[in-house]
């Protein structure tokens, strides 16, 4: 099969299982800050942005890994087990930690313990499923994966809605229903991690068949050599997640106290507009990993990685205008409380950054396949260090918008330093006068909708319908070769 033809279908796969399933999570937003103020939505922002801290502790790189060592080596079965009993050991280690020393957690980062229990169940099992999901895309099974994680995030929006929503109507229309026995007043976050735990606890059900049929043998030096592999990739993940939470947690550290969640919870909730972006750079990302390992001994791999480039930068140039036009009308639909609305000004911005951070994976390849991922920790890092250093300055003054600038500053260092390294170390012929062309017009015609002719939707259609008008005119033919073209 033409190597860009399987590339689009295994994406179609990974995408219907990230999408989706974030999709159904999205759709939680008005839910969410419908039975919450903005305050009690901050509070929940700076709890999964703890949780997304310590889940790239709990994988450290191992995913990553996995990879790299499963596709380069004759013994796969021994990667696999090794793999396993090393994030067993250390997740069951974090457990007896987390629960011994929650109550000293909680004093440190002003979470009640009975959060943190959950919180150390829930990460708990989604450590557990790293290795297995790993192997369902290294044995090229994105349809069971697929299924897998839509069942997992239809549990949690289910349940989710059961909770906030139906047992409260229930208990309302009738104080002496059974389900009063199930409904506890200003119980909201509980209810969400309830939820959540359900739902992993099923996934992880669903997988340890690969804990259970495989003869679990450690091999103490091939796992010395995937932790030296794992470790720079775990360095980086940190500092992406830096990126990407840690604001929420600089917000209320650095805002004023009576301000501070209110602040967190209308920033978080307009972010999550970018989720259009991160969704389509996150299913293109693991659809072209695995792709990307097993055609580097290919010939000429490096042409095949340039076009998939070109394709990632234009399709998300179309999700970047799209976005930024309807986000009016995005806003009615899933923020529906307009106290949250005065942070809509921070769209365009983390929507460019997360399109940023989608380049910067594509351009990564050359780190990864040459076994340089120290690189990729290095580079991650100088973005955190960014980030950091941005918000701490400018959060007393900015707010918000600090938050939100910093990570566009962040990842558009982190995506042309990738470039330059790149250049240096693995060249890949890419198109910049393609990538540049396409990336201007999309930000010139975003900033002009959003700013200049104040959110005009008319405007905005004329200007999107242009740009999609240029793709036609100068990619059609190319993607005609490429789709239907016949096999010999």
């Amino acid at each position: 099969m033409n190597p860009l033809k399987k590339l689009v279908k295994h994406t179609l796969f990974y995408g219907l299982a990230t999408v989706f399933p974030r999709m159904l999570s999205f759709f939680l937003l008005p839910l969410y800050t419908g039975v919450m103020e903005t305050e009690g939505y901050g509070q929940l922002s700076i709890i999964f942005a703890w949780f997304a801290i310590f889940n790239v502790f709990l994988a450290y790189g191992m995913e990553t890994a996995f990879f790299r060592f499963y596709n380069g080596t004759d013994n796969r079965k021994k990667v696999v087990s090794t793999s396993l009993l090393s994030v067993l050991g250390t997740t069951v280690v974090f457990l007896c930690a987390g629960l011994l020393f929650k109550d000293s957690v909680a004093r440190i980062t002003d979470i009640e313990p009975r959060y943190i229990t959950y919180a150390v169940f829930i990460l708990v099992l989604d450590a557990l499923v790293i290795v297995p999901f790993a192997w369902l895309r290294a044995t090229e099974k994105p349809m069971k994966y697929a299924v897998i994680k839509i069942l997992n995030v239809g549990l949690n929006f289910t349940f989710n809605i059961f909770f906030l929503w139906f047992v409260p109507k229930m208990v309302q229309n009738n104080a002496d229903s059974i389900l009063s026995y199930l409904y506890t007043p200003n119980f909201e976050i509980s209810y969400i991690f309830i939820s959540n735990l359900i739902a992993s606890g099923a996934t992880f059900l669903l997988l340890f068949e690969l804990y259970r049929r495989r003869p679990l043998v450690f091999d103490i030096e091939l796992w010395k050599r995937m932790l030296k592999y794992a470790m720079p990739v775990m360095i980086a993940g940190v500092a992406f997640t830096i990126n990407e939470v840690f604001d929420r947690i600089l917000l209320e550290w650095l805002l004023p106290e009576d301000i501070s969640e209110s602040m967190v919870g209308m920033y978080s909730a307009c972010l999550k507009l970018a989720l259009f972006m991160t969704l389509f750079a996150t299913a293109f990302r693991m659809g072209i990993e695995p792709f990307f390992f097993s055609h580097f001994n290919t010939q000429n791999p490096q042409r095949a990685y340039a076009q998939i480039t070109n394709y990632f930068v234009i399709l998300g140039s179309i999700i970047l205008l799209g976005v930024i036009v309807y986000a009016d009308v995005l806003k009615e639909i899933f923020i529906r409380n307009p106290d949250y609305w005065p942070a809509m000004d921070v769209v365009p911005i983390t929507i460019l950054a997360s399109f940023f951070l989608g380049i910067y994976h594509n351009l990564s390849v050359w780190y990864k396949v040459t076994d340089r991922t120290h690189f990729g920790a290095y580079i991650s890092s100088i973005g955190a260090i960014l980030t950091i250093i941005i918000n701490i300055v400018f959060i007393p003054s900015f707010g918000y918008m600090a938050s939100a600038l910093a990570t566009l500053v962040a990842y558009g260092t982190m995506m042309v330093m990738s470039l330059f390294f790149g250049r240096m170390y693995y060249p890949v012929p890419y198109n910049f006068r393609k990538i540049f062309f396409y990336l201007a017009i999309s930000i010139v015609f975003s900033f002009l909708s959003f700013y200049v002719f104040g959110r005009s939707i008319i405007i905005g259609s004329v200007l999107l319908c242009v740009f999609l008008g240029l793709v036609y005119k100068l990619e059609s033919d190319r993607l005609r070769e490429i789709f239907f073209r016949k096999e010999k």
